[in-house]
């Protein structure tokens, strides 16, 4: 794809792009564009609304933005119309950018025109490219202003995004651990970050108790990933952070097995998934930071190997755990990924990210993840940062009372408290305990955000919750 940025639409091609706001008074004044009229009493710029029009064999989509729009809001119209209007794309698109405009709202727009171009029929026989994703296709920016920075920092988003949306959507059956694995190493290649991976062996050899539990039961060989990003030109006093994210590429819930929501399982790695599309991002951005990232990838399945509730296993740290149910399997794989970071790289700065409990998504619903953090600061911009892009958290407290809920008789700690209350809480102070009392870690229970309904499909489907927000926050430490 190229962009381009042009003052008028004499090298436009394709259907040009009108935003709105609802600025106009809808019975008197009409709207105007490049000599073509709209009566206000047709569209005068509401939200979510759009009317198309031709004239001189030229297309014209005036889109309505309402009379305030924010990031995520901005970049979901922008989706549909990319998503349900592409008979009208051709060769190219012309966006015309309203004046006031900021690098931000170029950022959502573009970014979801790309997201739009994503078809969930992965293995349709009839399956149909987006004509955005032609290699001649052609991007225009009608602007006054140069905004081609944040038009590419859009395209490398959705990117990301894009290639988290098919991780987390492909079956089991095709995304594997070392499927996983295998993408980390070519994306490693791709964008410029080093990859080592710890199969069975190695990761027996390293002392990966909690995580090999878990993967025990499947004939799917568990997969520690390792990756390591170090900026080409470091700043002077750079900051070294480190992600962790839980990748079950399949959680049947082991011997204690779900009764219910299995069908939905594949999901269970994208808190994984949100990691590997933030370090794809990150390496793409060329950010100043030093970043390692740690995803433990595993298949929790159900065999004559498969780990046993009242189980005793012993983790990496060294502490052992009386495994009370093998449903809760997540924090396990989580628990040496911690551990492992904090012992070998020593970030001043560790976030984990995952599909933990559905507590989060009974306190929550769909709205928003849950964050977990005993430092202020980390939490403060984790929010804003949530909140200036539409992927919001909202804090829930780590109070030591809950230290009871994963106390064990018979081991250092257990993984899972047995009530049917608090279970996001308890499973973040299980954490907390192979944290070594990190003074900047933060817990992201993401359960009810990363896989859902909404316009764009008509079943659940990846949203790469997270991918953007760790870039985002990354980028603004």
């Amino acid at each position: 794809m190229t962009i381009n940025t042009i003052q008028n639409l004499d090298n436009s091609s394709g259907i040009v792009l009108i935003p709105v706001f609802e600025t106009y008074d809808k019975n008197k004044i009409p709207i105007s564009f490049n000599e073509v009229e709209v009566s206000s009493k047709l569209f005068f710029g509401k939200k979510d609304t759009h009317y198309l029009t031709e004239k001189n064999d030229t297309t014209y989509l005036f889109i309505g933005l309402g009379k305030s729009i924010d990031y995520k809001s901005l970049k979901n119209i922008f989706r549909r119309i990319s998503a349900k209007q592409k008979e009208h794309f051709s060769t190219g698109v012309t966006l015309v950018i309203p004046e006031g405009f900021e690098d931000n709202q170029v950022e959502a727009s573009i970014s979801g025109l790309l997201l739009g171009t994503y078809n969930l029929g992965h293995f349709k026989s009839d399956k149909k490219e987006h004509p955005f994703l032609e290699q001649d296709f052609t991007l225009n920016l009608v602007t006054t202003n140069n905004h081609l920075a944040a038009a590419e920092k859009a395209l490398k988003i959705a990117k990301a995004q894009l290639n988290i949306f098919d991780l987390v959507d492909l079956p089991p059956n095709k995304v594997t651990p070392k499927y996983l694995a295998t993408w980390a190493k070519d994306a490693g290649e791709k964008y410029g970050f080093e990859v080592t991976v710890l199969g069975f062996e190695d990761s027996k050899i390293a002392g990966l108790g909690a995580f090999l539990a878990v993967g025990k039961g499947s004939e799917n060989e568990p997969q520690f990933i390792i990756i390591e990003y170090t900026p080409k030109v470091p700043g002077d006093s750079i900051k070294h952070i480190g992600l962790v994210g839980k990748g079950i590429t399949f959680d049947t819930g082991g011997l204690n097995i779900k009764t219910a929501g299995m069908l939905h399982m594949k999901c269970d790695m994208a808190g994984g998934g949100a990691v590997l599309g933030a370090m794809q991002l990150i390496a793409d951005l060329q950010l100043p930071v030093k970043v390692t990232a740690i995803v433990p990838c595993a298949e929790n399945s159900v065999d004559a190997k498969s780990f046993l509730p009242s189980d005793v296993i012993t983790s990496y740290s060294g502490n052992s755990i009386e495994i009370i149910d093998t449903d809760a399997e997540g924090r396990l794989v989580l628990a040496d990924g911690l551990s492992y970071m904090i012992k070998n790289f020593k970030p001043d700065y560790m976030i984990d990210i995952a599909t933990l409990t559905g507590s989060s998504i009974g306190t929550f619903g769909t709205e928003c993840g849950a964050l977990f953090t005993n430092n202020t600061e980390m939490s403060t911009k984790l929010q804003d940062t949530g909140d200036a892009i539409g992927e919001r958290l909202w804090p829930l407290p780590l109070w030591d009372v809950y230290k009871q809920d994963i106390e064990s008789d018979i081991a250092d700690v257990k993984n899972y408290s047995g009530k049917p209350v608090a279970g996001a809480i308890s499973a973040a102070k299980f954490l907390e305990y192979f944290t070594q009392e990190h003074t900047a870690w933060a817990h992201l229970d993401v359960a009810g955000v990363t896989f859902g309904d909404d316009e764009f499909a008509k079943s659940k489907h990846a949203t790469a919750f997270g991918v953007h927000l760790l870039t985002k926050f990354i980028e603004n430490l």
